[in-house]
């Protein structure tokens, strides 16, 4: 073929690719490369084709060959990186970006490719490699999305925002754009503007998964939790493997009325049922039952936050000689908390910037011999990267009021109120261990004032200071019920999103719509402080726990700062963390076993002003002195409890061994365990 007519097909090339039409570039390429197998122009285009097409291993050979024939090229080399990163080869990708930026340090498209793999690689260097891109070129969306990703996960939302809009600003029809400023908006004091946002990316794009999922996050804290799980089960349909709206719609389902045990075991089926196999574990862990172990805990909670109030006691109390704690803290946000946790840990990790390929790779670098979850479906969770198997013993704890669902996961730990014995078994992927008498440790915060006397005037008031998503219409059933039979009661509900006039006109309508008169109420905006925030309990005489999900740190806030609480005992974990604290507490007599009962204890509790003054110094003496307080025994118990795990997994090691077949990573027995949970249907619920 003449130097001519390779010129005049490499035009023709040119000219379907730049117009989008890759098979009939591609198609012209391999005439070119037929003739001149060492064009380089061919070679390097072609290349470029199988990339956009996603052929990722045709577009890396073609690439690499070009490169050799010029090894000057940096827009060659930066094309090169990016398939290589495309299919997952980070490091090497890494070589060629670097290669690119020092070549043509002007490109801002080889510095944009370059942040992304340090990002993929969960490295430092990616913030600066992004900015650069930007500074090369202000314009340029793709950077601004990536960098915004990133400052999201170190910096949080806040931060994020203004790079969002920015993006906005370039593409205002965008529907990622508009997507991923709704979910950093919905995260900031900003969230009343989200759901604009959210709606017009829907409107651009009806079936937007990520839009669907922020979506029902914004309806779950704005007290829409039907229309939440709606919304996160339309972008389930769209993407099975979103695993974030799956996450997202089994919280909410906890806070619905009328969703049986069945139903809620079977989504969480169907989660577990979504992810992929899990690798071969090929980690090296040593197999002696009787050696130090490493303990990896992996939370976003890991700072001011509940969690952090039930882990820090435990943590303090554990151990060292028998056990070395990693901290992996997946949320950007570091504080007090934070310091406290770190200072009990053998190795701390803020993971909060690492995408899950990168956390994968460290946490198996670290070898844990036990990997605690303390999430569960709540926000900021990585189940699918428990669901790989990243230890011989992985367990779920304090985050979450249920199954996991994840059949990698192997225990959870409870106790026999929130799960009885023989009963409970059946609704779990995971083994139950009921390592204490209750599950919780509670240490309250430094901040906490000491407590006030009654308060003062006539009448009583009951308050509330639960997620009002938990208020459900069985609570306020009751509570409209016991407005009607004390004399001169009135409800105090605390919790964020109240001074939204949506939320409270919402949260006021359904009040009105069970009888409360609107002089009954009062609803409070979150408190600047933890120290004011306890320090409202002074204006509350008895406190309503939500049913048919209990509060648990704001259960134990109420008694420690003197406020006798009601709960009503359900049929579920969810439902009975209140009658395993206050049993705990020293006060069964404040559980209801129907909603009857609940109204009884509450207005005999309203009655009582001698006990409520006598609790209102007794109560913080009775938490330290029972389970609760128990600091020391807890964590002995719970360590007690890793120790089992472990000494188990061992033995199952070893029998395998002796029979010469495979691991049985479940630590109950080396045969293989048929749980029942697997033989239900998903149910929608």
């Amino acid at each position: 073929m003449s130097p001519a007519k390779v010129r005049t097909l490499l035009e023709a090339a040119l000219a379907h690719h730049q117009a989008g039409r890759l098979a009939a570039a591609e198609g012209l390429y391999r005439q070119v490369l037929a003739a001149a197998p060492r064009n380089f122009d061919a070679l390097h285009l072609s290349g470029l084709t199988a990339l956009q097409a996603g052929r990722i291993e045709l577009a890396v050979d073609r690439l690499r060959r070009a490169l050799k024939l010029n090894p000057a090229s940096a827009v060659c080399e930066l094309r090169l990186g990016a398939a290589l990163l495309a299919g997952g080869a980070v490091a090497a990708a890494l070589r060629h970006l670097q290669g690119a930026v020092e070549r043509a340090p002007a490109l801002p498209e080889a510095w944009f490719h370059l942040g992304i793999a340090h990002r993929a690689a969960g490295a430092a260097p990616a913030r600066a490699a992004l900015e650069q891109a930007l500074r090369l070129r202000p314009d340029y969306p793709e950077a601004l999305e990536h960098l915004a990703a990133l400052v999201s996960r170190t910096d949080g939302f806040a931060a994020a925002v203004p790079i969002l809009r920015r993006r906005v600003e370039l593409q205002p029809a965008n529907a990622d754009a508009l997507a991923n400023l709704a979910v950093a908006l919905a995260q900031t004091p900003q969230r009343a503007q989200a759901m604009e946002f959210f709606d017009r990316a829907l409107a651009a794009q009806p079936a937007h998964p990520l839009a669907l999922t922020g979506r029902g996050l914004l309806l779950q804290e704005s007290y829409r939790v039907a229309e939440a799980v709606e919304s996160y089960g339309r972008a389930i349909a769209l993407q099975p493997a979103n695993y974030e709206a799956r996450s997202g719609r089994l919280y909410s389902l906890h806070y619905l009325d009328g969703v049986s045990r069945h139903e809620l075991q079977a989504e969480h089926v169907a989660f577990g049922a979504s992810l992929p196999p899990a690798p071969p574990f090929a980690g090296g862990n040593v197999p002696d039952p009787g050696r130090r172990l490493r303990v990896g805990f992996l939370s976003p909670d890991l700072r001011a936050h509940s969690v952090a109030y039930f882990l820090e006691p435990l943590l303090r109390h554990l151990d060292p000689d028998q056990f070395e704690t990693v901290l992996y803290h997946d949320h950007p946000q570091l504080d007090a908390m934070s310091d406290r946790l770190r200072a009990h840990a053998g190795i701390w990790r803020h993971v909060a910037a690492q995408p899950s390929p990168a956390l994968e790779a460290l946490i198996r670098a670290d070898a844990p011999d036990l990997l605690v979850d303390l999430a569960g479906h709540t926000g900021h969770n990585r189940l699918p990267l428990f669901a790989r198997r990243l230890a011989p013993v992985q367990v779920t704890y304090l985050g979450y009021p249920d199954t996991t669902g994840v059949g990698e996961m192997d225990y959870r730990l409870v106790d026999p109120i929130t799960d009885p014995v023989g009963e409970a078994e059946e609704f779990h992927s995971e083994l139950l261990c009921r390592f204490a008498p209750t599950a919780w440790s509670y240490a309250p915060p430094d901040a906490a004032p000491e407590p006030s006397g009654l308060p003062a005037g006539p009448g009583v008031t009951f308050g509330c200071f639960n997620n009002v998503a938990k208020v459900s219409d069985a609570s306020l059933r009751c509570w409209s019920q016991l407005l009607a039979a004390v004399p001169q009661s009135r409800l105090l509900l605390k919790w964020h999103g109240l001074s939204v006039p949506a939320v409270a006109d919402r949260v006021r309508a359904r009040l009105a719509a069970f009888g409360c008169r609107p002089d009954q109420v009062e609803l409070l905006e979150r408190s600047p402080s933890l120290a004011s925030h306890l320090a409202l309990y002074g204006q509350v005489d008895v406190a309503l726990d939500t049913y048919p999900y209990n509060g648990t740190t704001t259960t134990c806030e109420a008694l420690w700062m003197g406020v006798p609480v009601v709960t009503l005992r359900g049929d579920r974990h969810s439902s009975r963390v209140g009658a395993s604290l206050l049993t705990a507490a020293g006060h069964p007599e404040w559980i209801a076993a129907s909603p009857a009962e609940y109204g009884q204890v509450a207005a005999g509790l309203a009655a009582d002003r001698p006990g409520r003054a006598r609790w209102r110094t007794a109560l913080r003496t009775e938490l330290r002195q029972g389970p609760l307080g128990d600091h020391a025994g807890q964590a002995a118990r719970f360590g007690a409890a890793l120790r089992g795990f472990w000494s188990q997994w061992c033995a199952d090691r070893v029998a395998a061994a002796a029979a010469d077949r495979p691991i049985c990573f479940n630590p109950v027995s080396a045969q293989p365990i048929k749980r029942l949970v697997h033989d239900l249907r998903p149910v929608t619920a």
